[in-house]
């Protein structure tokens, strides 16, 4: 059985260190902050970028078969152009690294919606087999993988950050009827192209 608390220790622990190899000076917030795991501040000269890091850290045998529980609190509305989460995978061989995914906190939300709502209204599927509400979401890796090792995406607002989610999410987006978005979300206005 994995101590889920040990996988998030390992999580922000890997996101600092990841983060101060970039220049960033991390630090760890106490429990109870909201959204924030980190808070991180990047000085180059006279400017100054500072940005809210979420982690979520799972573990699993195959890179491929982790995935991420993304309630309700994750699919909200942002409240800054500089929410971020990074989604670790930590696999159970010790000798492989940790794997990191830098996600907006726009695209986390879109993402987590987007693929529950597949899940949940794929056609073919015999009707009450699949009853799980959008609170009980899980993102898998292969969904954010364009995201990988994307350290570069907190240099920016993560409004003007490239959509890296694989290009079948746009269209099931679109489907407004089956799947859609989140409700608030900052895309139903303007859905970006990817």
């Amino acid at each position: 059985m994995v101590d889920t608390k040990q996988t998030k220790t390992i999580g922000e622990h890997h996101v600092a260190a990841e983060l101060a190899r970039r220049g960033w000076a991390p630090a760890l917030t106490r429990d109870g902050l909201e959204r924030t795991d980190i808070l991180a501040v990047l000085a180059e000269g006279d400017q100054r970028r500072l940005v809210e890091i979420q982690v979520k850290a799972a573990r699993g045998p195959k890179l491929d078969g982790i995935s991420w529980p993304l309630g309700s609190k994750s699919q909200g509305p942002s409240r800054g152009s500089q929410e971020f989460f990074v989604m670790v995978a930590v696999p159970h061989d010790l000798a492989l690294p940790p794997r990191s995914y830098v996600v907006p906190r726009i695209h986390v939300a879109a993402a987590a919606w987007i693929e529950h709502m597949n899940w949940l209204t794929l056609p073919g599927i015999p009707a009450g087999q699949r009853n799980a509400t959008a609170d009980r979401a899980r993102v898998s890796v292969p969904t954010f993988a364009g995201y990988e090792d994307r350290w570069d995406l907190l240099l920016d607002a993560q409004e003007n950050a490239p959509v890296l989610l694989p290009a079948r999410f746009r269209a099931w987006a679109l489907e407004s009827d089956r799947v859609g978005l989140p409700p608030g979300h900052e895309w139903r206005e303007a859905l970006p192209v990817w």
